[in-house]
């Protein structure tokens, strides 16, 4: 059994579970701030230290084991500044990621946003691609970002890497990539109603029958 403590209260807890887990095993009922419990939400990010060493950790709760002499304090989601920008007027330009977030150029490389990060994303390496204007770059490397806010927890220029990232996977979304045309041609028939008695099928089915037809249907194979 471990000795832990949750917002300043002594607990004790077996070994081997999680934050999550542990705060449960106390009898806290987690209503906010536990997601998907899988480490895909990022929503149970969670501040922590330990008995006579005051220096500040953050993981996510459902990632992170217990440790002996662990206190712990969790909340609903960290909090970052997020500058309102509309996508439809805007260039998909290194300026214009500097123009909404300015900041970017306090970044001095210090690589505690990696550090931090619990998908082990190389988070300094992208907000150095967002500094030159590399879009694509910033897009691929931050694609399997949870947008738990670790990152910006960790930053001492204050800097948010995730939504720089979420912008530039924007910006990239609807100017850089090519656009699909079979999916083009697609939207153009649901338009045309090619498929609306299939749909008025689907709708008039149970439960049950829909069950059988999602079974039954056909999978395209690579």
């Amino acid at each position: 059994m471990l000795d832990i403590y949750i917002m300043g209260k002594r607990y004790q807890v077996p070994e081997g579970l999680t934050i999550q887990a542990a705060m449960e095993y106390c009898g806290y009922r987690l209503i906010r701030g536990c997601g998907c419990r899988a480490a895909f939400c990022g929503a149970c990010g969670t501040v922590y230290n330990f008995k006579n060493d005051p220096t500040l950790r953050y993981a996510l709760a459902c990632q992170k084991l217990v440790e002996q002499d662990m206190y712990l304090t969790q909340i609903p989601f960290f909090p970052a500044a997020k500058p309102s920008y509309d996508l439809e007027k805007m260039e998909p330009t290194g300026e214009q990621i500097l123009k909404i977030y300015p900041e970017l150029l306090t970044c001095f490389g210090c690589n505690n946003c990696t550090k931090s990060c619990p998908q082990d994303l190389e988070v300094m390496w992208y907000m150095s691609d967002a500094l030159r204007g590399d879009i694509k770059e910033v897009a691929i490397k931050s694609f399997d970002c949870i947008m738990c806010g670790l990152c910006a927890a960790r930053c001492p220029q204050g800097l948010v890497p995730y939504n720089i990232a979420l912008l530039c996977r924007r910006l990239y979304g609807r100017y850089v990539t090519p656009r699909s045309k079979h999916l083009d041609d697609r939207i153009a028939e649901i338009e045309e109603g090619k498929f609306d008695a299939e749909i008025k099928e689907l709708q008039n089915m149970s439960l049950e029958e829909l069950r059988q037809r999602f079974d039954k249907r056909k999978i395209l194979k690579e």
